[in-house]
């Protein structure tokens, strides 16, 4: 496959970017020690909330939601039909996506682009048989509700549900799955990139163009607790000297690994950015590169804002090869008195040699960037010589040109 891969080395201050169930920093265990963690789920939410604010030509349009019937709802609305009508082939649609949970949202979230919603209603206002339902649609469901509240059933029960069968026999699941195939992901390159699954309908199954890996620090790194107390400003000062309220709260900081890696030859396929133009695609990876690279977390972000750039960037572009990351260049964790990212540089830079030596899988195009530049050892006996050290880009805007560039 032709390949794009990300190496990153970023130190962070106290912070707590992915929390788990109790509220602690995630963490695990690599290498017989314990490892500060940010989940790749965590990152790509990041990615994709990044790209959305700050670059809004990458289309990344997708939104992954459980309220399908209130956004079909309103599609078809506008399509004409009445309110009552709209909401009930909204549900009918919605329920073959994901199964219907309540009168508004599905049981599992689904990720769709504007165009595909907007197929799907074009889809529905197209049915004549449903049109001429729609008008019934109301007046029936009021007759309905009214006996329900009387605990009748009788003959307005009966004309409901032969109106919702016959409605069910236009919007099937054939209908919906469709209409979103003949949408190409145009103006979603966040589902390309990331992926969805939908578990009804696997034909609708995408998978993302995009991998990541688990963020790991390179060292041992234990959480720590933050013990605060807050003063109550309107109580009398005399009447005691306790503070309002007190906890505690847990934290870490680390230098993480993390690695991105982007199949260039699925990206342009026809399920995912085949439609587009090559240029459009290359914009595409660009602000995907950008985005991967300076969006972060935002849990506690302003109780412990931890927003750092990134200290080092190891850019890659294969012609053909497999995705590789370099975290066994930490499973022996980093130790240093003199701070972490400089032997966790030269670390990865040196595993990364022995890993393309034995896989013969030499890079066509090796780039670095980020705030930290590497230098050789001064040690003529050294291994980490100059052409260990590749060619350091200073700016951000220029690294991500250059690599997209193989997106063509």
């Amino acid at each position: 496959m032709k390949l794009i891969e990300l190496h990153i080395l970023q130190s962070f201050p106290v912070s707590c970017l992915n929390r788990d169930d109790v509220g602690a920093p995630k963490s695990a265990v690599f290498g017989g020690v314990s490892r500060a963690r940010i989940s790749s789920q965590c990152l790509k939410r990041a990615i994709r909330d990044y790209a959305k604010s700050n670059l809004p030509a990458a289309c990344f349009n997708g939104q992954r939601t459980k309220l399908l019937v209130p956004a079909l709802e309103q599609r078809l609305i506008r399509a004409g039909f009445t309110s009552a009508g709209a909401n009930e082939f909204a549900k009918l649609a919605a329920d073959y996506l994901s199964g219907l949970d309540d009168e508004q949202s599905v049981k599992t979230l689904t990720f769709l682009s504007p165009a595909e919603f907007d197929s799907i209603a074009q889809a529905i206002a197209a049915k004549k048989e449903l049109k001429a339902l729609d008008p019934k649609i109301g007046p029936a469901r009021e007759e309905r509700d009214k006996d329900q509240k009387q605990e009748k059933k009788d003959a307005a029960k009966i004309a409901w549900d032969k109106l919702t069968t016959e409605a069910a026999k236009q919007v099937t699941k054939e209908t919906v799955a469709k209409a979103i195939k003949q949408v190409a992901l145009k103006d979603a390159a966040d589902i390309a990139l990331f992926g969805r699954m939908v578990a009804s309908e696997h034909s609708l199954t995408v998978e993302g163009a995009a991998m990541f890996s688990h963020a790991l620090s390179t060292h041992r790194a234990d959480n720590d607790i933050d013990f605060y107390s807050a003063v109550d400003e309107a109580k009398p000062k005399g009447e005691d000297a306790g503070a309002g309220m007190i906890g505690t709260l847990e934290f870490t900081s680390a230098v993480y690994y993390r690695y991105a890696g982007l199949n260039l030859d699925m990206l342009a396929d026809s399920l995912h950015l085949g439609a587009l133009e090559a240029n459009d695609r290359k914009k595409i990876v660009d602000a995907f590169i950008r985005a991967t690279l300076m969006a972060i977390p935002t849990a506690r972000h302003n109780s412990m804002n931890a927003n750092t750039p990134p200290d080092y960037v190891l850019g890659i572009y294969k012609e053909h090869g497999q995705p590789m990351q370099l975290i066994n260049a930490f499973e022996e964790p980093v130790w240093s008195r003199s701070g972490l990212l400089q032997p966790s540089v030269r670390k990865a830079l040196l595993h990364q040699r022995k890993v393309e030596d034995f896989l013969a899988d030499v890079a066509h195009t090796k780039l670095a960037t980020g705030t930290y530049q590497p230098k050789p050892d001064s040690d003529d006996k050294s291994d980490f010589k100059n052409d260990f050290i590749p060619e350091h880009v200073s700016s951000l805007g220029e690294f991500a040109k250059r690599l997209s560039a193989h997106a063509i």
